[in-house]
Parts: C-alpha cells; structure tokens; sequence
C-alpha cells in the first residue's frame, strides 16, 4: 500500500503540475516525466528501507527516506538529461512544481498509512508466542498467545522429530517466540529455536537487573552486551556539525549583548563576570561550566548543593534579569565550541546537586546513563518545562525519564525541533 501510494502520488504529482497555467508543459509530458521518475524513485526506495518495518512504524522514519529518495531520483534524472543533452527539453517548471506536488502527496500517503495502522494494528505488526516450560507458581506472564509445554506435549527433546514436528506446527503462524524455561533446559530450547525459521528468544529473569543491550564475543566466548554508545560516528559527525554551524553564528550575533551584560555585571556588584563551575559531563567526565555571574562573588555556590529559589537573596539585580531571561546561559556557547557541550542535550549538574534529600544518583541509578552524550545548553526536559530548583525527588525523574528518552531516541531532526521549541520557553515560569 505503501508503494502504490507513492506511485500514484508522483503520477498525479507530476500530472497536476502540467495543469498550472505558468508550467509551460502538457498533460503527455507530464505523464512521461513521471514515469521516468517512477522506477528510478523505486530503486532509491528500496535501498533507503523506505518499504521498511520501521517505515509502517514510524511516521517520521516513513517520510524521511520517501522524499530523501524522491530528491535523490530527482537529481539522477536532472543529471541524466544533462549528461545526454537532454536538459534544454525538460521543463523545469514541471520539474519544479511537479517534485514539490509529489513530496506533498507522499508525506499525506505516509502519515496517512502510520495512522490507519495504528488503528487496525494498534498491539503491533508481528505476531507473537510465549512458551511456558517452567512451574507455573513461578511465573508471571501476559500475552494473548501462550502455549504452557506440557500440556501441548511439548519439550526439549532433540531425538524426539515428532515433538519436534508439534513445536513446528505451533510456530507456524508466529514472528516471534518467547521461551520461558528453567536454566539447565535453555540449551535444549537454544537449539530447537535457532532451527524453526522464527525470532527465538529465552526469557532469562536472572539477567533484568543487567540490562542487557545485545551479545558480543570475546575471543570464542559469548559475553553480553550491556553498553554501547548511543550515536554511531556518522551521527556523532552530524551533531558536531549543526553545533559549529548554529554556534559560531550566534556568538559573532551576540556578542554586543554578551558585552553589554558583562559591563553590567561589572558595575552592579564587585567580583569576575564569568561563573565557572564544575559539572558531569559526557562520559561522567568533569568540566568547567561557564555562565555570566548572576550571585554575589562570596555566595556563589562551587558545590551547587543549594539550589536557587525564588526570593534567593544571594542573587543580583542584574543577575535576577539574566536568570529570567536565560541571558546567564550564553557564555555556554563557548563551551559548545571548544567541544565540552553540545546544543542539545541533558543539562550538565554540579556534583553537589540534590533532589530533596538526596544526591541526584542516590535518587535513582539510571541517572548515570543520561552522561552517555555530550550535556546541552537545552534539552527535552527543558522544553517539557522541567527546570528550576529540583525541591522533590519526582523533580529530578522527571528530567531524568525526558534525558533517557533524549539519549535512547537521538536524531538530528529531534535537535532541530528542540532548538526551536526553546525558543518558546527562555522565558519560563520555574527561570529565577
């Protein structure tokens, strides 16, 4: 359905803009250029796991490869009629308008289709099994499909082909199955399931405290995976480059006002202009933050154990206005440049941080996983509105849930949308 969709959205595409008064082509041109555009469209398609899973999943995923590769087909017909002499024939005005009508009905068709499967597949796309062979007082299990083995005659016998034969018949019409057995039997069921031409899996309680994230090897061993990094180098590359592009602009913009503050700084109270301060960074690695100084230079806090509060009289005239405003964030960018942050990312914390009573790892110990990318100037919780003094523990998980979040589904789009919704929320209620 998909490939249909994107098929009639390029005919029709391409045929209504041969109807717009200024396009100087006709109906037949318009229906030759789109099918030209269509096979090679496809092959681009394939390729960009546009027909993908991920792509009935995911309404953000299903239109970026779709019109990524309809820009791609573009270029290579652009590049072909060039290279055969050709160019000075091909309407760009059909071109033109024709791309943009095409882009416009496949992102309908895309999101379109993401809706109608979440209404007809809400419980998902692949169908799955669980197979209890352990006493049932043990466990907890839930699911529409569950086989308990001793009643349908199964177990893991590997010289027994009809018992084999029964388990293969249950299989039959699954994706996925799930096995739930005692540990000396998980070999058995390792084996049966690497041979049933379906996604096996062992439900191991032992190993959900550790997480595991895959399985690697270590020389002939089998170890398991429980870390990696979050972005690939490609995508590491991507966010640097929106930093430095974003960046560097806006600290040659800013600069006047940056001075302007500074001087304000100055003459308001004695004391340096810049706050440094300690913070985690990525990798739990320490550095040095800086802010424009917004308390009294003898009551700033190095440690940040006491958070700031509204009525804070260790806080400037000047500084109560920076904090407001966020103005006392920008010297951050510098930050950005030399590469100890990022744009984008979970707020760096000092290490004397708390949330009520407690350390903000005491609180929960997930709180080490947000270090996994570089800290931001914003981020999701920012957005979200989590921000200010962190008085309940639900404060800080509430940030901590928005920055796993953050770190689990990193895009390059997710920091575009966040940089720009920030821009609604400098000026925040809980900024003091």
């Amino acid at each position: 359905m998909l490939c249909l969709g994107d098929v009639a959205s390029i005919l029709v595409g391409f045929l209504l803009a041969s109807r717009i008064p200024l396009v100087t082509a006709s109906l037949e041109q318009g229906l030759f250029v789109a099918l030209i555009i269509v096979p090679i469209y496809g092959v681009f398609a394939f390729a960009n796991q546009a027909y993908s899973l991920a792509a009935v999943v995911s309404s953000v995923a299903s239109v970026r490869s779709a019109l990524l590769s309809l820009a791609a087909t573009i270029s290579v017909v652009i590049a072909g009629c060039y290279a055969i002499q050709m160019l000075e024939h091909l309407s760009r005005g059909l071109v033109g308008a024709g791309s943009l009508i095409s882009a416009f009905l496949i992102v309908i068709n895309r999101t379109g289709m993401r809706h109608y499967v979440r209404q007809a597949h809400g419980k998902g796309l692949s169908s799955e099994i669980v197979i209890v062979d352990a006493p049932l007082d043990d466990v907890q299990v839930s699911g529409e499909n569950i086989v308990i083995a001793r009643y349908a005659g199964i177990e893991p016998n590997l010289n027994d082909p009809l018992m084999l034969h029964r388990l293969g018949v249950i299989l039959r019409s699954f994706d996925r199955a799930v096995v739930i057995a005692e540990p000396e039997r998980w070999a058995s069921w390792s084996l049966l399931l690497k041979g049933a031409n379906i996604t096996g899996e062992l439900m191991m309680p032992s190993i959900n405290m550790i997480r595991p994230v895959g399985v690697g090897r270590h020389g002939t061993d089998h170890t398991l995976v429980v870390a990696h990094g979050p972005l690939a180098l490609a995508n590491r590359a991507k966010k640097r480059a929106l930093d430095l592009l974003v960046t560097i602009p806006a600290l040659v913009l800013l600069a006047p006002l940056m001075l302007l503050v500074a001087l304000a700084i100055r003459l308001d109270s004695p004391g340096p202009i810049f706050f440094k301060q300690q913070r985690i960074g990525r990798g739990n690695r320490m550095f040095n933050i800086l802010k424009f100084r917004s308390m009294y230079h003898n009551q700033c806090d190095l440690e940040g154990a006491t958070s700031a509060s509204r009525t804070d009289n260790r806080i400037t005239r000047v500084g109560r206005f920076i904090r407001a405003t966020s103005i006392d964030e920008l010297p951050q960018l510098i930050n950005v440049l030399i590469g100890d942050m990022s744009l984008v990312g979970p707020r760096p914390h000092a290490l004397g941080s708390r949330a009520g009573d407690k350390l903000f790892w005491e609180v929960d110990p997930q709180y080490w996983h947000r270090h996994a990318l570089k800290p931001g100037i914003t981020g999701l919780a920012q957005i979200r509105g989590f921000r200010g003094a962190t008085e309940q523990h639900s404060d800080l998980q509430n940030r901590l849930n928005s920055d796993l979040e953050y770190v689990e589904g990193w895009s390059i789009w997710r920091d575009l949308s966040i940089l720009i919704a920030t821009g609604m929320v400098v000026v925040h209620k809980n900024a003091f």
